[in-house]
């Protein structure tokens, strides 16, 4: 594992001067966390690179026009895996030069000086020189993506992935997202293949032997790491929205297969320009589709030329699904919010990724609800809420803002914390807030920091000026701590018609149950069954409401808060008899809560069972799915132990073999997509609860090849679960033979999901050679955990050096440790333990510690909470 990155400069130098010449102008921005001295700053890169595809390497030359704020002798800049030449410094203007200046590469710091033999004084200047470097085979810095084609055999594409800390790979630079500088590219490449970037060519020239100097047009102010360089034999479809022109890059022959995303793209552009007020600066905006995946990201938000990977872009006919359709959506809105939340204005550290991340994921979701109402995607906020409490309720969570002091901790952000915790808060917020006065609040924010770098409390004091109240007070709340409120819902009377409602605020913790509480001004909305809501902001620790009826109270109606509600047991049951009359996203926030409480111990774990069994067959698809998904995970509690896994598999089955008659195999004509999701889900879950009709209808299917395109992945990943040598030898023969990346990608991965230990064994010798190609690998060991965690663990661990070479250096320090995490035996905590002290910083533990947090819990549900499920499946199933 590479070390963590040290500190060049550990502390805020505050006050000093911000211009070319040195007027004593206080700047904020020097108040922002740094790795690199302070004492210059890069205004243009002007770079040219010649890249090697076949040797894997690459020349580069770059002129950086840099204002040197107070005198210095040296720059010091990030710079990885290079060597170094003919490095110059002179003045911007006039004939002033330096000697050649002494270079020291700390390859740990990830950094590069450059000593003179005096000071530098305080003014403008451009730093030259040519250096070379490496072009990798997994997604970091630039990187090679060899893949297979139908028709014309191997080939190769370049493509670069910065995020977080990667440009020092391409290009000397001031690697941080502070740092924001124009960027000129030049590339020499081969005249038959197609070069991309942010900006569109502004020049292509042929050189002879086959080469061209291609040269484009200079980008916006922007952070480093949305810099793009892509390079291969490729496609480009287009079209037009709002004057600006979208693209979709595809390798060769593929561009009907995002036919899709282009036609979305344009859709959703109209929509950010919309609610941004403030129209997408750049003349163009490309999409560049890659073979291969990732273990760290699908697709990457770069300024005017977004990476994905082809399996979150390109809709393959012969294998895409409904699910993958909204998946392709939601990625390409995503990142194009990026274009305004991270590209246009960018947080000034790692500290506040959610600035990025939680808002593009937010935006996402509200334009897919809003564009394709039919998908019925807004009862999905609920799974991305559980989503972040499973993470937020250990001990190793952490806050929405949070501290990053180096490369490998910046890499670690990227998590459901950043994510879904931050896209949830955001929902909640809009909905105290009101969505007018939201959207107000952020177009002022965009307006007034529109190619700068911000902070959290930017965002609010927009917000608050909007809103006319203090939003902020509940914003710190909940991104400057972790953790989930607990709303007890102490009493519930009915007076004249209305209903009182007292509650008190606590936390939910899974692991912590002595904890004591962290407070939150908690923004509740509540109604009766049937009625109307009211709200109020719950304020140190207690409050109450009242609302209109006499029916059930239902807490956290629309499901916006992020917190748990816990009833009495009197006003649980009273929910639960009237289940089926909620609001589908109720059923599912409730659903959720019952689940989380009653596995965490504050209320019976039955409870799940009841609540299952009061949920009506009409009820929607979506909640089928979380109940498909709640049976599966109990089955998964029971492993090892066959008699009582036996009994709750047959009530599982029994209870969601109705649901699935009712859906059937085969689509009907005008089915909504909800119910396409859920058909390929309960065939999943009941393969996996070993329900002999399914397992058998999909192998007749399989051998029969009567697999429908939208079913193929279900159908074969039930095969592949339940395959013995035979089958596996057939699979993998298949593998081989695919010619198709995005195809041929699944069917390794499926490779390594078998029950058999001995098949899967088979697969993890497979992922360490090269066949499965350079980017697969990663993943068939990651989908062999999902089965046998210990075994992989082991497995990779013994191979390390091996295995390595197959994971991102993003990736590096949570990889191993999401291996091992959903093993259920207690000493395989030992194990981890043992790999973290020996492979990874102290600094950056948290991924493994995350582990270890989440095997104690299952553990603990094991022992206490299954022997109440037992008693309830005894007495009613």
């Amino acid at each position: 594992m590479r070390n963590p990155l040290v500190c060049a400069i550990a502390f805020a130098l505050a006050g000093l001067s911000f211009s070319a010449v040195a007027a004593p102008v206080a700047d904020a921005a020097q108040l922002a966390t740094t790795q690199l001295p302070r004492t210059v700053r890069p205004t243009h890169y002007d770079v040219a690179v010649v890249p090697h595809a076949d040797k894997l390497a690459f020349e580069g030359k770059v002129s950086i026009t840099i204002d040197v704020l107070q005198p210095t002798p040296s720059i010091v800049l990030n710079a990885m895996n290079m060597t170094f030449a003919n490095v110059s410094l002179a003045a911007a203007k006039g004939k002033a030069t330096f000697a050649a200046p002494k270079v020291a590469v700390d390859e740990e710091a990830q950094t590069a000086t450059f000593t003179f033999d005096h000071a530098i004084p305080a003014g403008s200047y451009v730093l030259r020189m040519d250096y070379t470097g490496k072009i990798g085979t997994q997604a970091n810095g630039l990187f090679a993506i060899d893949y297979d084609t139908k028709a014309d055999g191997k080939k190769r594409a370049l493509y670069t992935q910065f995020e977080n800390s990667d440009a020092r790979r391409f290009i000397p630079s001031w690697d941080e997202p502070n740092y924001k500088a124009t960027f000129t590219l030049t590339a020499t490449v081969p005249s038959n293949q197609m070069a991309v970037s942010n900006m569109p060519v502004a020049s292509k020239k042929d050189i002879g032997n086959g080469l061209a100097k291609v040269t484009f047009q200079p980008s916006p102010k922007m952070s480093t790491y949305l810099l793009f360089f892509g390079l291969g034999e490729f496609d480009r479809a287009t079209t037009k929205s709002d004057g600006v022109e979208i693209g979709v890059i595809t390798q060769k022959g593929l561009t009907s297969q995002a036919q899709f995303t282009l036609d979305s793209g344009k859709a959703v552009l109209q929509e950010y320009n919309a609610y941004f007020g403030v129209p997408y600066p750049l003349p163009k905006l490309d999409n560049i589709a890659s073979p291969g995946q990732s273990q760290f990201f699908a697709a990457m938000e770069n300024w005017g030329a977004i990476y994905t990977f082809e399996y979150a872009l390109l809709l393959d006919p012969t294998i895409s699904t409904q699910s993958d359709k909204q998946e392709v959506f939601n990625t390409a809105a995503h990142e194009m919010a990026h274009q305004w939340f991270g590209d246009l204005v960018t947080m000034r550290w790692w500290d506040d990724l959610w600035l990025n991340e939680g808002f593009a994921s937010w935006l996402a979701s509200r334009t897919t609800e809003r564009l394709h109402p039919e998908w019925h995607t807004n009862l999905e906020a609920v799974f991305t809420r559980e989503g972040a409490m499973s993470r937020d309720a250990v001990a190793t969570t952490h806050p929405v803002v949070q501290h990053v002091a180096t490369v490998e901790q910046a890499s670690q952000a990227f998590d459901s914390i950043t994510y879904s915790k931050g896209e949830s808060v955001i929902r909640m917020l809009e909905a105290y807030v009101g969505a007018d006065k939201w959207r107000q609040g952020v177009q002022a924010y965009i307006k007034a920091h529109a190619y700068s770098n911000t902070v959290s409390d930017d965002l609010w004091k927009a917000i608050d000026a909007a809103a006319g109240k203090p939003v902020s007070t509940v914003a710190h709340d909940f991104t400057l701590q972790p953790g989930i409120p607990l709303v007890r819902v102490e009493s519930v009377s009915c007076v004249n018609g209305s209903t009182t409602i007292k509650m008190s605020q606590g936390e939910f913790t899974r692991d912590r149950p002595d904890k004591k509480p962290l407070t939150w001004h908690v923004p509740v909305i509540a109604k009766t069954v049937g009625g109307a809501t009211s709200s109020t902001l719950l304020e140190n620790g207690a409050g109450s409401l009242t609302v209109a009826g006499c029916a059930p109270v239902l807490v956290n109606a629309g499901q916006t808060g992020y917190y748990r509600t816990l009833y009495a047991p009197a006003q649980m049951k009273a929910l639960q008899g009237a289940f089926e009359k909620l609001d589908p996203i109720d059923q599912l926030g409730l659903a959720a809560d019952v689940w989380a409480l009653g596995m965490g111990g504050l209320q019976p774990a039955s409870d799940v069972l009841d609540l299952v069994s009061a949920t009506p067959l009409d009820a929607t698809p979506l909640l089928w799915e979380s109940i498909a998904s709640d049976l599966s995970t109990l089955n998964d509690y029971y492993e090892g132990d066959a008699k009582r896994q036996g009994a709750l598999r047959k009530y599982a089955i029994a209870h969601l073999a109705p649901k699935f008659a009712q859906v059937g195999w085969d689509a009907k004509p005008g089915e909504e997509a909800p119910v396409a999701i859920l058909r390929s889900h309960l065939i999943g879950t009941l393969s996996h609860l070993g329900d002999e009709k399914v397992i058998a209808e999909a192998r007749r299917r399989y051998t029969t090849d009567t697999m429908p395109p939208e079913l193929r992945k279900s159908i074969l990943a039930v095969v592949a679960s339940h395959a013995d040598a035979a089958t596996w030898d057939k699979m993998h023969a298949a593998a081989k033979a695919e010619k198709t990346p995005l195809v041929k990608d699944r069917l390794y991965a499926l490779l390594a999901t078998p029950q058999d230990e001995a098949l899967t064994k088979r697969a993890l010798e497979l992922a360490l050679t090269d066949e499965p190609g350079a980017t697969n690998s990663a993943a068939m060991i990651s989908a062999a955990a999902r089965q046998h965690p210990e075994m992989t663990f082991d497995f990779a661990v013994a191979h390390k050096d091996k295995v390595d070479q197959f994971v991102d250096s993003t990736s590096a320090a949570r990889y191993y440790p999401m291996l091992a995490g959903g093993s259920l035996d207690l000493a395989t905590i030992d194990k981890i333990k043992a790999f973290a002290d020996k492979y990874i910083a102290a600094t950056s533990r948290r991924d493994a510690e995350t582990s270890i947090a989440n095997i104690r819990y299952r553990a603990m549900v094991r022992k206490e909470r299954l022997p109440a499920v037992d008693a309830w499946l005894q007495k009613n199933g």
